[in-house]
């Protein structure tokens, strides 16, 4: 079986509005992938960006996989939630990226979107800090079949550092160069 370890972290987020985020992530691979040692989904602690433009989370990633093929390669499925002085949080930004196919030092640079508000009430309450709308179906965010009917603003940008080790895939065929 040939197999992928990636160890890095999510850095930080910048050019967000909101004063208080965190994120979600989740990897998501196909049906040959199984992940063997480590979480495929977390959340980062709440950042704070009063003072600039950038909320630091320095979340670690470790994760070792197992693939059967190359088929469904691994993406990196991010979701930036903003949150209030009354603990409620609401949706901020969508996005993901794909996992890259060489190994050593990467730095992913995930661009967000965010739905865009349909009416003049959606603006205000997204303003004032009652959230904005939220995905009912969140596969929509990596598999695309039906991103294309969504009206979307872009939101910020996610920084993840990973190193990715591949093993065995010579083994089988597969050469990196």
């Amino acid at each position: 079986m040939a197999e992928v370890y990636i160890i890095g972290q999510i850095l930080k987020a910048i050019d967000f509005e909101a004063p208080h985020i965190y994120c979600k992530w989740s990897l998501q691979s196909g049906s040959a992938w199984r992940v063997i040692e480590g979480d495929a989904l977390g959340q980062t602690v709440i950042g704070n960006n009063s003072l600039e433009n950038s909320s630091d989370f320095c979340h670690p990633l470790d994760l070792h996989l197992g693939a059967a093929s190359v088929q469904g390669w691994p993406k990196l499925h991010v979701e930036l939630h903003a949150v209030n002085v009354l603990n409620k949080s609401w949706p901020i930004g969508y996005g993901f990226a794909h996992i890259p196919a060489r190994p050593g030092y990467h730095r992913l640079e995930i661009r967000t979107w965010k739905i865009a508000p349909t009416s003049w009430y959606d603006s205000i309450r997204e303003k004032f800090g009652g959230g904005g709308l939220a995905l009912c179906k969140e596969d929509l965010i990596y598999t695309g079949i039906e991103r294309y009917k969504l009206k979307t603003i872009s939101s910020g940008i996610v920084i993840v550092d990973i190193n990715l080790i591949l093993y065995n895939f010579a083994k089988f065929g597969v050469e990196f160069s």
